[in-house]
């Protein structure tokens, strides 16, 4: 058995020797014994917390590398014109405190998540239509996630851009913070 006890740098280029491929509920797991791709038993080792993304390179205590993929599984998309359509969208939805993997393609841009019938009939009151249907579901890591650098200071984790000073983030920060109960210091 392939004991998977370290997570490489999304930048590895590393060559995977075989993939592993699960639904978004067993990402979330850092323990695990299961049958990789290939036929090989795998037992997962991880430290808790970050979920496995489809794509993750994974290495066992012997060197393998086996690559994680997103299986495909029921999910709902609700697909909607870009800009403030998506964003209301996206807005709703998430505000149900639910996971919600967003993409965009040549038609518009979309929310996908797992069947519900409340969230079904939200995102169709928006005006999204809806596809039951079975895909990879990969959700959103959401602002607290590793790397985002969301908190409570200043360090907002992103550079700001040549159109966007620092008076327009506060100013949205500020308009959140009435929308929340709480402020943001800067």
């Amino acid at each position: 058995m392939w004991e998977l006890t370290e997570r490489l740098e999304a930048t590895s280029d590393a060559d995977a020797v075989d993939s592993v491929t699960l639904p978004f509920e067993l990402r979330m797991r850092g323990r695990l014994k299961t049958t990789s791709d290939g036929g090989r038993e795998i037992g997962l080792f991880l430290d808790r917390g970050p979920v496995l993304r489809d794509g993750a390179l994974l290495r066992a205590e012997t060197g393998e590398i086996v690559a994680v993929r997103a299986a495909d599984e029921p999910v709902v998309t609700a697909s909607i014109s870009s800009g403030l359509a998506l964003a209301r969208l996206c807005y709703h939805l998430g505000n149900r405190h639910v996971q919600l993997a967003i993409g965009h393609d040549d038609e518009g841009g979309w929310v996908r998540f797992p069947p519900d019938h409340v969230l079904e009939a939200l995102a169709a009151r928006l005006g999204a239509t809806l596809e039951r249907h079975r895909a990879p579901f990969d959700p959103e890591p959401g602002a607290y996630a590793e790397g985002l650098g969301h908190g409570h200071g200043h360090g907002h984790g992103h550079d700001h851009g040549p159109a966007e000073s620092h008076a327009q983030v506060y100013d949205f920060q500020r308009h959140l913070s009435h929308r929340h109960g709480h402020k943001h210091e800067h």
